[in-house]
């Protein structure tokens, strides 16, 4: 796709939503269905079904997708089309490879450390992109800016967001 197909395609999403700024705000959704016999919760992706269990760090089998490696694949999804997206937006012509790597203390799921401030989750993420192309300083600083800039995935992991929790 090329910038003025993407920008086509976006002209009447972008009247719309300047128009009416209620028809941008979507709720998106996952569910999941909870598999107690082999600890894993099967997750609908809405392309296929991904069955999610624990880590082979706190017990898991390793068989199972581990929802700390799908948080780091999101990120790496958003992340990468978001890039592509934005560089055919400024008409530039990217190619590569982004990679997300994510540090974590499991003895902090495994309920171990509490004294020792032990945090569950992430304590560190780090993105990267291996580009092929042959972009000036400026333009790759715009393509990285605006990428960070709109990517759902990471702005919601930097800027955090309240999760509300029912039963």
């Amino acid at each position: 796709m090329g910038q003025s197909e993407l920008k086509e395609i976006q002209a009447p999403l972008k009247e719309r939503y300047r128009a009416s700024p209620e028809a941008a705000r979507v709720t998106l959704r996952a569910e999941g269905q909870l598999g107690a016999e082999d600890l894993s919760c099967r997750v609908e992706t809405g392309r296929a079904l991904v069955e999610a269990g624990l880590h082979p760090a706190t017990g898991g089998s390793g068989l199972l997708a581990c929802s700390g490696d799908m948080l780091l694949q999101a990120l790496v999804a958003c992340a990468g089309v978001t890039m592509v997206a934005v560089a055919t937006a400024l008409d530039l012509e990217v190619r590569g490879s982004v990679r997300a790597e994510g540090d974590l203390d499991f003895r902090g799921t495994l309920g171990l450390g509490k004294e020792e401030g032990v945090p569950v989750g992430f304590t560190r993420i780090r993105l990267s992109f291996v580009l092929e192309n042959s972009l000036d300083q400026e333009s790759l600083a715009t393509l990285r800016r605006l990428t960070e800039r709109y990517c759902v995935v990471y702005q919601t992991l930097v800027g955090g967001v309240p999760v509300d929790v029912s039963l």
